[in-house]
């Protein structure tokens, strides 16, 4: 929502689309109490007050950004999956706007301060450069979620290059063990006369032991050389 602000010398001027959807209902409240703060102070430490519970609103949307990116880190470590890159992808736009509109408002802020206006009293300056300081603070945030999110990314890119290695070393496993029955049954398969046991009565079983036999002694091999570990 985009809010508008004009300082005057004994006043200050509000412009917002939705009054139902803001942040400034503890300022109203506070408005209501004649001896409060806002009531005895310049204009100018009313417009601070308004742009204060602005930034610190980002902080407030900005936290439940940092939670639904820990969950999401928690969920891409468990299980890589297309929800997990659609969650990726969602959060990073989320960022993108957020950082759209806190840009503008750090501007914003650095050039009151800089303008030394005759509508900011000394005194109050100082609250403007405080809320100068948060809105960096919140600007940074963003750009280190940002780094953390494409550092999730990477996790779950590398997530799912292992659970493809895996498929792989499986299927590499297989096509290995039903090689030599495949063979061993072409071979003793052909239509000749000169083949071995071709005529005998062991001949069958002779063919069904070496075809059964030479797999298991591969998966012994394939075991004790490590192919099977850390697989699940």
């Amino acid at each position: 929502e985009q809010i508008s602000i004009i300082l005057g010398k004994d006043y200050v001027i509000t412009f917002q689309e939705d009054a139902t959807r803001d942040v400034f209902n503890p300022l109203r409240e506070k408005l209501k109490i004649p001896n409060s703060k806002i009531r005895q102070n310049s204009a100018d430490y009313l417009c601070y007050s308004l742009l204060d519970l602005i930034v610190d609103n980002y902080f407030v949307v900005m936290e439940n950004l940092s939670d639904c990116i820990e969950d999401l880190e928690e969920d891409v470590i468990k299980i890589s999956n297309a929800r997990s890159l659609a969650r990726i992808n969602k959060l990073r736009k989320e960022l993108i706007v957020l950082k759209r509109n806190i840009t503008p408002v750090r501007d914003l802020i650095n050039g009151i301060i800089r303008s030394e206006s005759d509508l900011l009293e000394e005194k109050n300056t100082k609250y403007f450069k405080d809320i100068y300081d948060h809105i960096v603070q919140a600007h940074d945030l963003t750009d280190n979620y940002r780094d953390v999110l494409m550092n999730i990314q990477d996790l779950y890119i590398s997530n799912v290059n292992l659970r493809m290695n895996e498929v792989m070393k499986v299927l590499a496993i297989v096509t290995c063990l039903l090689a030599p029955p495949t063979v061993i049954v072409g071979i003793f398969g052909m239509n000749f006369d000169v083949i071995p046991f071709a005529h005998t009565h062991t001949g069958f079983y002779v063919t069904v032991f070496f075809t059964l036999i030479i797999p298991v002694i591969m998966l012994v091999i394939f075991k004790r050389r490590g192919w099977f570990r850390n697989m699940n």
